[in-house]
C-alpha cells in the first residue's frame, strides 16, 4: 500500500525543466545545427590534436623520399606507409595535410579569442550605454555609429600594413603578427554586440526587478552585472556563434591578401595565398583550405541559427 502511494505521488509530481535543458531539447531538433556542431567538434579536435595527428612538422621539417632522400616538392597525394602525404606536398616539400591541421589551430584560436573579447567589450559598453542613458548613451552611440560607418576591410588592411613590423617582446615575429591581427579584429569587432545589449538593457532597466534591486540598495554597476547582462545573454550567445564564421573569413581574407598572419606560421588564409600559383596545375591544394573555411563558416552559421530558434521564448517546441 505504501509503495503504491509513493508511486502515485511520483506521477503527480511535475519536475520543472531547467532553461538550458529546454534550449538543448529545442536545439537537437534543428538537424542542420546539430550537424554543424558535430562538424566543428571533429575539425577542432583534429586541429588542436595536430601534434598527435599530423605526420610531419608544418614549418621546418621538409618531407623527403625515404628511399632516395630527395626532397618531395609538389608531390601528389600518397598513402604509403613510409611516404604518407594524403594531400601531397607544397613547393618546398612541406606536407599539406600537416599544415592544414596546424593552420586550423591558428585560425580557430584567433576566431575564438576575437569573438570572446570583442563580445565581452561590447556587452560592457552596451550595458553601460543602455542603463545610464542620457549624455552617456549619446556619446557612446555616436562613437559606435562613427565606427560602423567606416569600411571595415580597407581599414583592417591599412592597420595591418602599418603594424606589420611590430614585434612583441618574447614572441617570434611570425607569432607577433598573429597577436597584432587578433587585437585589430577585437578593436573593430565589438560594435554589434554593444548595440544588441543596449537594446536589451533599454527594455529591462525600468522593469520591476530592476526597481526592486535599487530599493534594496544595490548600486548601478551591481544591477548591470547581476541583472542587466545575465538577462541579455541569449541574443549575445547567438550573435557570438554567428560571429565566429565571420571572423574566420576576415582573418583568412587578410592572410590571403598578405596583410595577416605571415608564413611560415600556417593559417588557412595564407595557405590559399601560397598555393594560388598552383591553382591550374594542382587545384586540390587550394581546394583543401578553402573547403575547411567554407565548412567552418557554414557550420557556425547553422549553429547560430539553431541557438536563435532554441532561445526564442516566443517559439513553442
Amino acid at each position: 500500500m505504501a509503495i503504491a502511494k509513493l508511486e502515485s505521488e511520483k506521477l503527480l509530481t511535475i519536475e520543472e525543466e531547467s532553461y538550458w535543458a529546454i534550449v538543448w531539447r529545442r536545439f537537437r531538433k534543428h538537424k542542420l545545427a546539430v550537424a554543424g556542431m558535430i562538424a566543428i567538434i571533429v575539425i577542432a579536435f583534429a586541429c588542436f590534436a595536430a601534434p598527435l595527428v599530423a605526420p610531419y612538422d608544418p614549418v621546418s621539417d621538409l618531407s623527403k623520399d625515404p628511399e632516395t632522400g630527395i626532397l618531395l616538392r609538389n608531390a601528389p597525394p600518397s598513402f604509403s606507409g613510409e611516404s604518407f602525404h594524403p594531400m601531397g606536398t607544397d613547393a618546398i616539400g612541406r606536407d599539406v595535410f600537416s599544415r592544414l591541421l596546424y593552420a586550423g589551430r591558428i585560425s580557430l584560436s584567433v576566431s575564438l579569442i576575437v569573438v570572446l573579447f570583442s563580445e565581452l567589450l561590447g556587452v560592457l559598453i552596451g550595458a553601460v550605454s543602455g542603463y545610464f542613458g542620457g549624455w552617456i548613451d549619446d556619446v557612446i552611440q555616436r562613437f559606435v555609429e562613427f565606427l560602423i560607418t567606416l569600411p571595415l576591410l580597407p581599414l583592417l588592411l591599412a592597420f595591418s600594413a602599418l603594424l606589420r613590423g611590430v614585434t612583441i617582446s618574447g614572441l617570434p615575429r611570425e607569432w607577433s603578427s598573429a597577436v597584432v591581427i587578433t587585437i585589430i579584429l577585437i578593436v573593430f569587432g565589438w560594435m554589434g554586440a554593444s548595440r544588441l545589449v543596449r537594446a536589451q538593457v533599454l527594455s529591462l532597466r525600468n522593469q520591476e526587478f530592476a526597481e526592486a534591486a535599487k530599493a534594496l540598495g544595490m548600486g548601478d554597476f551591481g544591477i548591470i552585472m547581476k541583472h542587466m547582462i545575465p538577462n541579455s545573454l541569449a541574443p549575445i550567445i547567438v550573435a557570438a556563434t554567428l560571429g565566429l564564421g565571420g571572423v574566420i573569413i576576415l582573418e583568412s581574407a587578410l592572410s590571403f591578401l598578405g596583410f595577416g598572419i605571415q608564413p611560415p606560421i600556417p593559417t588557412w588564409g595564407n595557405m590559399l595565398n601560397e598555393y594560388q600559383s598552383d591553382m591550374w596545375t594542382q587545384p586540390a591544394k587550394v581546394f583543401y583550405p578553402g573547403l575547411t573555411i567554407f565548412i567552418c563558416s557554414l557550420a557556425f552559421n547553422y549553429i547560430g541559427d539553431g541557438l536563435r530558434d532554441a532561445m526564442d521564448p516566443r517559439l513553442k517546441h
